[in-house]
């Protein structure tokens, strides 16, 4: 088959340069048209009860991360000038496209009763700019003496005070959200250099946005290390410039398809698609170097150039498709997940992994045949002495030291099973950030004064109209013990309530003195059930909106919480989780906790489940490959433990260094497995090569296979190992780990795949009874 391969590539070379030309204009237009991915990606499937609860929640209530804070600290905050230039900047802002709201202490209301309509009219504290210090310093005492907005707004003993920036809900997943953050962050970055003064930001709008910028350098500057690292090692390995050229133009070839391929599924850059143009170039490039590595040794065999080809497809072809087989196994085992995410990433790696193959075996081998045959000093760096040593000192090994090989791996994996041990399962949702990055100082920032910016929602069915007002207020008094006992737990900030607004509309039928901002009894509360009816166009209705649902049966407790990290959410939920049954009757209430930060904890435990699943799938999978080649289920058993071996040990490291198991650290498992299995498929390859074909002996095959296929193997493992080290450059935390961890388990496994696998296959033979020269297990 491969043999008719070689000779129609060859035959219909001009088609086949017409073909790709023309898909590969139509993939570039694709490609021109690919965008960033602006919504929050999805991971929990539709049906799951904690992304059911927060669709729900949305629906009532809208948008949970639709705010930016701005924070200032600054003992002059009070001070004329600076005060009213926050006031400029407070109405500039409002002024910005896609700009619903912006809440800062320049323009915060208090409620005044109007007894003749009853109802509330809220009285702007801040009207016009103050004319004086003397007239500030009034307006600082008032706002003082209102402790709704301490804790949410300012923070009077650290001198610290915020702006709520929210966004239209229409803005939140779209390209105008970077825009608006563009346009937020300008004026206020402004108004911190006139003031000589420091600003932090946050907020999910705003951490979303930076991320995505942070995606979108990344990929570019991935892909140009990804081609001058490849291109460097080429040269160093053929010195051939006409080859690097060749070789790293066939694989951009591929990451035109893949960015092609991303918009014709409809899928945008997100941070894992981010990733696919390098490794499509640092795993692409080794197909160029196992093909060439074979024509050129042929061409020194005799000279022959086509002969040379047809020998390089039928020989190598087989091998190269088996283990770009593995590879996209690898990656597409994360379709299984059930996560748009995983999927997405997984799907259009697994495609184009076997599309940049067909790339390389078809364009190298027309380029090659154009090609003038290659100069003797070209051919020299198939003689090298350094790898020559290497291989020979593997050979012995394998034939005359197996017994220290095996009791080394032995110990290998008992010194990987005890790091194993010491790995933890935690994820926080900017992990990913160097803690030298802005955004995650200023993150910190925020939980320092004001417990964080992520949102965490208390959601509170009542199950009966009215449920929240009625009964003489029984649910308002319920919330407010549930807040004293939230009140012992540092991580969530000062809740924002139906409970807390009508303290503060108490505060303002009381003629707003601050020691009546307390939730009243039940006949100071019936006085006051006029004011708070669902009459249309009230202020005070406007506000309690925000906290009630149509028929006041549905209400929401608001926190913003710390980014404590998923093991923490869950010590919190399961102590939270009983005080609110305790209150809450379930027989009588339903009440649900919801909010990104449950999404994202629930998210990250479902990945984790997920990526190990798919783990196994990718091990049985690439097995059932194997299987249909060897025929052999003790030579598949054993053949890959050279690959999982790496495994073992990269999981190792990550206990011995602390590098905890995320979504974006537990992906290197997949991708390494489905590569680290691509030299155990070029050795066995050819070692069933030179049994069966060749008819020699177990011990002269398993030297040829070395010799044959360890100068490619050595050559790949460099590339793959720089290749991927290139990752290590990144912003993002994981993706950092990703790169390190990558690299140093194919280092691993190419030592695995050259060192342990043939002694297996050996010590397997000798343990056969067959007499005849082609071991009955193959």
């Amino acid at each position: 088959m491969w043999n008719t391969i070689s000779k129609s590539i060859l035959k219909f070379r001009t088609l086949w340069i017409v073909l790709i030309v023309i898909a590969t204009l139509l993939m570039s237009w694709q490609a021109s048209k690919i965008e960033l991915a602006y919504n929050f990606t999805r991971i929990l499937p539709a049906t799951d009860p904690t992304e059911m609860e927060y669709i729900e929640f949305r629906k009532l209530f809208g948008e949970d991360a639709g705010a930016m804070m701005i924070g200032w600290e600054d003992p002059d905050i009070f001070k004329l000038e600076k005060f009213r230039d926050w006031q400029t900047l407070s109405e500039e802002l409002k002024n910005v496209a896609g700009v619903k709201n912006v809440l800062s202490v320049t323009n915060l209301v208090r409620p005044v009763k109007d007894d003749s309509l009853s109802r509330f009219q809220f009285v702007p504290v801040v009207g016009k700019p103050p004319g004086s210090q003397e007239e500030l310093d009034r307006i600082r005492e008032e706002i003082s003496g209102l402790p709704f907005y301490e804790g949410l707004i300012f923070n009077k003993q650290l001198n610290v005070t915020l702006m709520v920036v929210t966004f239209n809900d229409k803005d939140i997943n779209t390209k105008a959200r970077m825009d608006i953050v563009r346009d937020v962050r300008g004026l206020a970055e402004a108004f911190g250099a006139r003031n000589n003064t420091e600003l932090h930001f946050s907020g999910m709008p705003f951490i979303r946005t930076a991320m995505m910028k942070m995606v979108s350098s990344e990929m570019v500057l991935f892909l140009v290390m990804a081609v001058l690292v490849t291109a460097l090692i080429l040269w160093f390995f053929f010195r051939s410039l006409r080859l690097t050229f060749v070789s790293i133009g066939i694989v951009l070839v591929g990451v035109i398809f893949s960015l092609g391929t991303l918009q014709l599924f409809g899928y945008k850059i997100s941070i894992l698609t981010g990733l696919l143009p390098p490794l499509l170039i640092v795993i692409g490039v080794p197909n160029c170097v196992f093909l060439i590595n074979k024509y050129q040794s042929e061409l020194r065999e005799h000279g022959n150039k086509e002969q040379a080809l047809h020998q390089m497809v039928a020989q190598i072809g087989l091998s190269t498709l088996l283990a770009n087989l593995t590879t996209a196994i690898g990656f597409g085992v994360f379709y299984f997940t059930n996560t748009a995410l995983l999927v997405e990433f997984g799907v259009v790696s697994a495609i184009n992994v076997m599309i940049t193959y067909v790339l390389c075996l078809v364009l190298l081998t027309i380029t090659l045949y154009y090609m003038d045959v290659p100069k003797r000093r070209h051919l020299k760096h198939l003689d090298g002495a350094w790898a020559e040593g290497i291989l020979r000192r593997v050979n012995h090994w394998v034939l005359h030291k197996r017994r220290i090989i095996y009791g080394v791996m032995v110990v290998l994996i008992l010194v990987a099973a005890y790091g194993i041990t010491k790995i933890k399962v935690v994820g926080f949702v900017v992990d990913d950030l160097p803690k030298d990055n802005v955004v995650y100082r200023d993150l910190r920032f925020f939980e320092s004064r004001f417990s964080g910016v992520l949102p965490f929602e208390i959601v509170i069915d009542t199950r009966e109209p009215n449920g929240v007002f009625g009964n003489q207020a029984r649910t308002l008094y319920k919330i407010k013990a549930l807040q004293t006992e939230m009140e012992q737990y540092s991580e969530f900030s000062k809740p924002v309530s139906v409970t807390e607004a009508t303290r503060f509309l108490y505060q303002g039928f009381r003629g707003g003195d601050a020691k009546y901002y307390v939730l009243p009894g039940a006949m100071e509360l019936a006085k006051l059930a006029p004011y708070l009816a669902p009459q249309a166009d009230t202020s005070s209705n406007q506000m309690l909106k925000n906290f009630l649902n149509e028929d006041r049966s549905i209400t929401r407790v608001s926190y913003q919480m710390a980014d404590v990290g998923s093991v923490r959410i869950k010590e919190l939920l399961a102590s939270i989780r009983p005080k609110i049954d305790s209150i809450f009757p379930p027989e009588t209430y339903k009440v649900s906790t919801t909010g990104h930060s449950l999404v994202f904890l629930k998210s990250n435990d479902y990945l984790l489940d997920n990526l190990f699943e798919s783990l196994i799938i990718a091990i049985l999978l690439i097995a059932l490959v194997g299987m249909i080649l060897f025929r052999s289920v003790w030579v598949i058993l054993m053949s890959k433990l050279p690959c999982l071996i790496p495994l073992a040990l990269t999981a190792g490291i990550m206990g011995y260094f602390d590098i905890h198991f995320k979504p974006t650290t537990i992906l290197i498992f997949s991708i390494t497995f489905g590569i680290a299995s691509d030299g155990t498929v070029y050795f066995l390859t050819r070692y069933r090569h030179e049994l069966r074909n060749r008819g020699l002996s177990v011990q002269q095959a398993i030297t040829n296979a070395l010799y044959g296929t360890g100068l490619s193997m050595i050559y790949t493992a460099i590339i793959l190992f720089c290749g991927f080290s290139i990752f290590a450059a990144s912003s993002f935390g994981g993706t950092a780990d990703m790169g390190i961890m990558v690299s140093i388990t194919l280092l691993v496994a190419m030592c695995t795949n050259l060192i342990l696998l043939p002694a297996l296959m050996y010590s397997i033979h000798s343990r056969v009874e067959d007499k005849e020269k082609e071991p009955a297990v193959l």
